[in-house]
């Protein structure tokens, strides 16, 4: 018998898409020659460039975000190049392997999984390797739930003169984050998360630094699925795409930023910050641990909470969904078994989902035996709702 379908996903992503959205999917497949996709195609990335607050045009690649960073690494990283990775997460450690793959040297500053990157690092990794041309970071690094400080990294990458590539795919649209602000040369990311939209696509801001790096660089790929520098120019309607485009998911991302345009960006991120940190007072009511070393650096896209000894998170994961229909997603890699991850993005970045949360969280933990006042939990977090909405 087939597994049923969940009634709510609070995943780290793909996550529940907006009805607009699902609606704008399922709009006609045009050809993408045809004057009518071509001029919408350019309209569309008009909008996304406006919702990055970028002053380059936005680029657009038919995929979904990871091999979008594989392509940026490809494309920017060259032969003469030192690379300083900045890994506080799984995803932070394996752009690195990319990036082994084209640069000359790596360089790299580790922390735990439950930190965030030190500025003070980074500074002290160009004093020491005043050579290194381009820094790598994640600014959420998802299978932990923690952030790093992007802008002030920035910050100091430029004043080096480096090249910055980020990765803002579990951030960007759910928080204050934009890549001309953080001094991002390549700003990666996607509809799939915060944006509440379909996860087949990646969103990139590129500017003039970075375009001309990757012009210079003899390794950068062309005609390969990872050449940013063949859709450089594919926004402009009178000018070929590489390849056939998603005509489906450029549908549906045109109705995920009509509706992140339409509700106002500054509204978005405070509804995210609002039910992430509802869920955490309602976590933390009942007795359990977040995965973050500190609160300052939990992501308000995503809340990791850490496995209470003797339990396994395959077990509570499997008792949320059985008893509540709820889906959490558990950790990746390094922090498998050791967190559970609950998703605070797009259209359950509402704070009603915190309760829904916190709810089916200690239900399943009272399932597998442990005590837990769910009672208090829920109360935590809708004292914090209640506040917030006074």
């Amino acid at each position: 018998m087939a597994t049923k379908e969940p009634i709510i996903t609070l995943s780290a992503g793909p996550v529940a898409a907006y009805p607009a959205v699902m609606r704008a999917l399922s709009r006609p497949i045009g050809y993408d020659y045809d004057r009518h996709f071509l001029e919408f195609y350019e309209a569309v990335n008009r909008k996304v460039t406006q919702a990055l607050r970028s002053s380059s045009p936005a680029l657009i690649l038919h995929f979904e975000p990871a091999p979008g960073l594989e392509a940026a690494a490809a494309s920017l990283i060259g032969p003469d190049d030192v690379v300083l990775n900045l890994a506080s997460g799984v995803y932070g450690k394996g752009f690195g392997y990319w990036s082994a793959r084209y640069n000359k040297e790596l360089v790299e500053i580790e922390v735990p999984y439950n930190e965030a990157i030190d500025p003070a690092q980074v500074e002290a990794a160009f004093k020491k390797r005043p050579d290194i041309k381009v820094v790598s970071v994640v600014h959420h690094d998802t299978p932990s739930g923690t952030m790093n400080p992007v802008k002030e990294i920035g910050q100091i990458v430029r004043k080096h003169n480096a090249l910055m590539l980020v990765d803002a795919v579990s951030s960007w649209g759910g928080m204050d984050i934009h890549p001309e602000e953080s001094c991002a040369d390549i700003f990666v990311t996607g509809p799939g998360k915060c944006l509440g939209g379909a996860p087949g696509l990646t969103i990139m801001a590129v500017n003039d630094r970075a375009w001309k790096h990757m012009e210079a660089n003899p390794k950068a790929p062309r005609a390969s699925v990872l050449s940013l520098l063949d859709w450089k120019d594919a926004w402009r309607q009178d000018k070929p795409f590489p390849f056939t485009p998603s005509v489906a998911e450029v549908n549906g991302l045109d109705g995920a930023i009509d509706l992140y345009l339409a509700e106002g960006p500054e509204t978005v991120w405070k509804r995210h910050a609002l039910t992430a940190k509802a869920c955490r007072a309602g976590i933390k009511a009942m007795g359990l641990s977040l995965w973050a070393a500190r609160e300052e650096i939990a992501s308000p896209t995503c809340t990791a909470v850490r496995v209470p000894d003797g339990l396994k998170d395959d077990d509570i994961l499997a008792a949320a969904r059985s008893l509540y229909g709820v889906v959490f997603s558990s950790g990746r890699g390094e922090t498998k078994g050791k967190l559970i991850r609950i998703g605070h993005m797009g259209l359950v970045a509402e704070p009603i989902y915190a309760v829904v949360a916190v709810t089916a969280f200690g239900g399943a933990l009272k399932k597998l035996g442990r005590k837990v006042d769910v009672g208090a939990g829920v109360t935590a977090a809708t004292a914090v709702i209640d506040q917030a909405r006074a």
